[in-house]
């Protein structure tokens, strides 16, 4: 799931070299927490939180696939 968010996150921002996605894992299930150039934060976030949304999504798609939850954080 790391790579989804990656893959997605470079290709939205202007300093895909700043992105960092780090993955920790819990009882509660998987956690990722998205870190970008603070210029980026609006590109990764979207207009009234669409872009943010649609990544969250995703993701619990993949992980009821899975059977686990996912939380995305952006940092």
């Amino acid at each position: 799931m790391k790579e989804i968010v990656e893959y997605i996150a470079k290709y939205i921002v202007n300093s895909p070299d700043d992105v960092v996605v780090t993955e920790e894992t819990s009882e509660q299930g998987i956690m990722l927490k998205l870190q970008v150039a603070d210029e980026d934060k609006g590109r990764i976030i979207g207009k009234q939180g669409r872009v943010a949304q649609a990544m969250r999504t995703l993701l619990r798609v993949r992980a009821a696939k899975e059977g686990t939850r996912v939380t995305l954080e952006i940092l």
